[in-house]
C-alpha cells in the first residue's frame, strides 16, 4: 500500500457505502454476502468482513440472526432545540428542549441518593464522595424513548429543602432554574459542552440503537454566582436527531 492510499477494507466500505446513501442498496435490502464481496472486490475474506464491520459501526446495516446483515431504514433526523430563553412558568423544561412546539413529550425519572465520584464531583466543584442527589430520566416522544439524562444535586444545597427530590414536591417537574429560585439560590449561567462517543449497551437498548451507534453527549452545568448548583449529561441519539441552539445576542 502506497502513502495516502486507503485500506483495502475502507476502499470497499466507501464503496459499499456510497450504494447505500445514493439508493442502490435501499433499506431492507440483504448486503451481499462475504463471499460476494470478496468475489467482486478482489479481497481477501479478512477485508470483506472488516468492511462489512465498518458498516455495522456507522449504523448502516444491521444484523439479523440467521439471515443475514440488510440495509436499516435511515430516519429524518429532527431536532432537539437548546436555548438560552426561558419558558413562561409552568412549562416543563422538557418542552423548551424540543423543536416543534406541538409535540407533547412525556417522561419518567427515579432520584436515589449517592456519592459524587470523582468527574461529577469535580463539575460541581465539591469533594469526592460528597452526597448528592443522582436522577435518571428518559423522554420519550410519542412513546419512542428519544433523550435520556442523568443529573446531580449537592445534598449540601438541596437536602432537608422542599426541592430536594427534582420530581416530587410543589415544584417538581419545574426545572433547575425555578426550583433553585424557591430556595433563594438564582441561577444566573449555564454551560453546555458537546461530544459525541459510542452509545454504552444500557443506553442503546433504551434508545433502540444497535451496538456501535453514537450518541451525542450534552454536559450541561447551571451555576448561581459562579457556583455550580445542578450538572447533568443528556445522551440523544446521533443519527435521529440534531442538536440546535437558539442563542440570545446581547
Amino acid at each position: 500500500m502506497t502513502f495516502g492510499e486507503q485500506p483495502a477494507y475502507l476502499r470497499v466500505a466507501g464503496d459499499l457505502r456510497k450504494k447505500i446513501v445514493d439508493g442502490r442498496l435501499p433499506p431492507h435490502t440483504r448486503l451481499p454476502s462475504q463471499a460476494r464481496i470478496r468475489e467482486e472486490y478482489g479481497v481477501s475474506d479478512t477485508v470483506a468482513l472488516e468492511a462489512r464491520k465498518v458498516l455495522m459501526a456507522e449504523g448502516l446495516v444491521e444484523g439479523r440472526s440467521g439471515s443475514g446483515t440488510y440495509v436499516r431504514e435511515r430516519p429524518v433526523p429532527r431536532r432537539v432545540a437548546r436555548s438560552g430563553f426561558r419558558p413562561e412558568r409552568g412549562a416543563t423544561p422538557f418542552r423548551q428542549e424540543q423543536a416543534d412546539g406541538d409535540v407533547r413529550g412525556t417522561w419518567e425519572s427515579s432520584s436515589e441518593q449517592t456519592d459524587a465520584g470523582g468527574a461529577v464531583a469535580e463539575r460541581l466543584e465539591v469533594e469526592p464522595g460528597s452526597r448528592v442527589m443522582r436522577t435518571r430520566y428518559v423522554f420519550r416522544e410519542a412513546g419512542e424513548a428519544m433523550m435520556l439524562s442523568t443529573s446531580w444535586e449537592p445534598l449540601a444545597l438541596t437536602g432537608r429543602t422542599p426541592v430536594m427530590l427534582p420530581e416530587e414536591g410543589p415544584l417538581g417537574g419545574m426545572g433547575v432554574v425555578e426550583r433553585m429560585r424557591a430556595i433563594d439560590v438564582i441561577v444566573d449561567n449555564v454551560t453546555e459542552e458537546v461530544g459525541a462517543r459510542p452509545g454504552l449497551a444500557e443506553e442503546l437498548a433504551l434508545l433502540g440503537g444497535v451496538p456501535g451507534h453514537v450518541v451525542l453527549v450534552i454536559q450541561r452545568t447551571y451555576y448561581a454566582s459562579g457556583r455550580p448548583v445542578e450538572t447533568a449529561d443528556v445522551v440523544i441519539p446521533a443519527d435521529r436527531y440534531r442538536v440546535a441552539y437558539h442563542l440570545p445576542v446581547r
